[in-house]
């Protein structure tokens, strides 16, 4: 499946996410049994951890179709470039989604100056660079640096040397940025 087929796939669930009419494709037995000696996802997902953010739900997807990574501010270092590096070169996938969200928390928090203790502040110094640029921006600031936010982290993914670097260069593979509406359910795919 190439990247764009694979954005046509998510569009279409998240439709039918926001209009309720869910067909939940591939949770049935049938399914578990294709997919337990190997998963095929044809999108990778790097979303917040945010409990009311759950990709296979609001793109309308089932078992083994996306491979799905969380992280609060949905910030990626070597731990989560690893694991969608795996996902590119021995899953195939071919898209990668960096999906950003509506009154993200971890993104508020790295507003203000405030020290928030232990390991938290390494999220934050992770967004901040998203926030000095959504200060310059008109509109919501909260809005503007979550969107900015995922289009630094998508952009980082794009240059993450060797293997998402190359595969995006010369193997099909794109990254595009999103932002979650929790109000309404729509996903706004910005890159």
């Amino acid at each position: 499946m190439t990247a764009k087929e694979a954005l046509k796939l998510l569009k279409e669930g998240n439709k039918r996410y926001v209009k309720g009419d869910l067909k939940h494709p591939h949770t049935d037995p049938e399914r578990r049994h294709e997919i337990a000696d190997a998963q095929h996802p044809f999108a990778v997902i790097l979303s917040c951890a945010d409990s009311r953010v759950v990709p296979e739900l609001l793109f309308d997807q089932g078992l083994g179709d996306l491979f799905v990574i969380r992280v609060a501010g949905n910030v990626a270092k070597d731990k989560v470039f690893g694991s969608i590096e795996y996902a590119v070169k021995y899953l195939n996938s071919k898209l990668i989604v960096v999906l950003g969200h509506e009154n993200c928390g971890a993104v508020n928090a790295s507003l203000g100056d405030a020290d928030p203790g232990g390991h938290i502040g390494s999220i934050i110094e992770k967004i901040k660079p998203a926030v000095y640029m959504a200060r310059r921006m008109k509109g919501d600031l909260l809005t503007n640096a979550i969107k900015v936010n995922a289009q630094i982290v998508g952009e980082e993914l794009k240059e993450t040397k060797p293997i998402l670097s190359d595969a995006v260069k010369t193997a099909g593979v794109e990254v595009v940025s999103a932002y979650y509406k929790l109000s309404n359910g729509e996903v706004e795919f910005l890159s």
